[in-house]
């Protein structure tokens, strides 16, 4: 398996599916043997090469790549620090996920889908600097050992998952999930919540019974 090569087709799917605009964003997977491959910082996701990829060990000891790596690597080395089961992270920022990320507000799980792929409420972490280990920090804070996202207010999103198509489905249910709140927020009514029973019964599901035998 060429993790380079993840990261590439990532960051096309990044721009493709709506998730960003020009080079924001940011992309990161990790290996077996515990290597952080990201994407490099301002470069355009369509002309990205594998051999733009950095790959770097958890201390920043840089194993292969010329580029200057992405701006949040702090923010991803610090996620995968706190949560060992994470191997793919998409910083991302989407319209819906954005108007909640400058208000501040957290987003509940409202749904279904929204409870059994986010884990917990989508909390709005603290504003720190872009690149800032401040941001790290308020980032790894607001994820807790629950959540599958977090918001960086006025500035984005973060979705991890276990792999990367884990994170993105984290990523497409995250800004379903926003559009919902804000929806049902402007018809002025609120939403019916789903009893923790119910939430941790579907989460159990989707963990053990969902799907086909490995």
């Amino acid at each position: 398996m060429d993790y380079r090569e993840i990261i590439v087709t990532a960051g096309k799917k990044l721009i493709h599916e709506g998730f960003t605009i020009e080079t924001w964003g940011n992309i990161s997977v990790r290996d077996e043997a515990g290597l952080v491959y990201i994407t490099p910082s301002g470069m355009d996701y369509e002309t990205c090469t594998v051999d733009d990829v950095v790959v770097m060990k958890p201390d920043k000891t840089v194993v292969s790549g010329a580029r200057r790596p992405s701006i949040e690597t702090d923010l991803h080395l610090a996620v995968y620090a706190a949560r060992p089961e994470v191997s793919a992270i998409v910083h991302t920022h989407p319209l819906s996920s954005m108007v909640f990320a400058c208000t501040g507000m957290s987003i509940p799980l409202l749904s279904d889908e929204a409870s059994q792929a986010l884990g917990d409420e989508v909390r709005t972490a603290r504003y720190g600097l872009p690149g800032s280990l401040e941001l790290a920090r308020n980032c790894v804070e607001a994820l807790g050992q629950k959540s599958n996202a977090c918001l960086l207010q006025s500035h984005g999103a973060v979705c991890v998952g276990k792999d990367m198509p884990a994170a993105f489905t984290v990523a497409k249910v995250l800004e379903m999930t926003a559009e919902l709140y804000y929806r049902i927020c402007v018809m002025g009514k609120s939403y019916i919540p789903i009893s923790e029973e119910n939430i941790a019964a579907m989460q159990e599901f989707v963990a053990h019974s969902y799907g086909q035998p490995k």
